[in-house]
């Protein structure tokens, strides 16, 4: 099972072209999209399958997923958020089950304890084989009991750092890789998958 994640950065980055060439190149499974716009619901009138986009509180932009297969309707947690004054609005987490693994698809907080909480929790949604995937806005190392890192170890964005991540559970990754960023600031990672018997 090949998947692809990508913050295509809502200033500007990318847009429906240069999605359906990498659907077209890549023939991914699942295609996650952080920083999404709900426009993106054309890609199907060009690459066909089906869009599953999740607005995000008080933002332009949301996530998004494509993919080939039928799925079920997909779902949401809230994740923790901070309760500093001038605190930006509360990030969800989009949940989708594809062909046997539970998906949860991130843009999580640039706060290193909250990203971390965050993850928790949207971990805490997900049964059986799983992987959490998107943007981590992480710094260093993300524990979290039960998974592992099984992402692309070099950097994903244009600023030389690694903030694209998955982590999964009861999942093989046979091979991951950082692709070419193209017009977002962030590079899309792409992992294949076996889950484990």
């Amino acid at each position: 099972m090949k998947v692809i994640s990508w913050n295509l950065w809502h200033r500007g980055g990318a847009v429906l072209a240069h999605l359906a060439a990498l659907i077209e190149a890549e023939r991914p499974d699942l295609l996650l999209m952080q920083e999404a716009k709900a426009n993106l619901s054309e890609l199907t009138d060009v690459v066909g399958g089906h869009f599953h986009f999740l607005p995000l509180p008080k933002r332009v932009y949301g996530l998004g997923a494509w993919t080939p297969h039928q799925v079920p309707r997909p779902d949401f947690v809230e994740l923790p958020s901070s309760k500093l004054p001038g605190r930006v609005p509360p990030r969800l987490a989009q949940l989708l089950q594809v062909r046997g693994i539970g998906f949860a698809n991130v843009h999580l907080s640039h706060g290193q304890l909250l990203n971390r909480r965050q993850v928790r929790a949207a971990a805490e949604k997900l049964d059986g084989p799983a992987a959490i995937i998107g943007d981590y806005n992480a710094v260093g190392e993300i524990r979290l009991t039960g998974f592992h890192d099984a992402g692309p170890r070099t950097r994903t964005h244009k600023f030389r750092t690694r903030l694209d991540r998955c982590l999964v559970r009861q999942i093989e990754c046979r091979a991951a890789a950082v692709l070419d960023r193209g017009p977002s600031d962030h590079h899309p990672i792409r992992m294949e998958f076996i889950p484990l018997d």
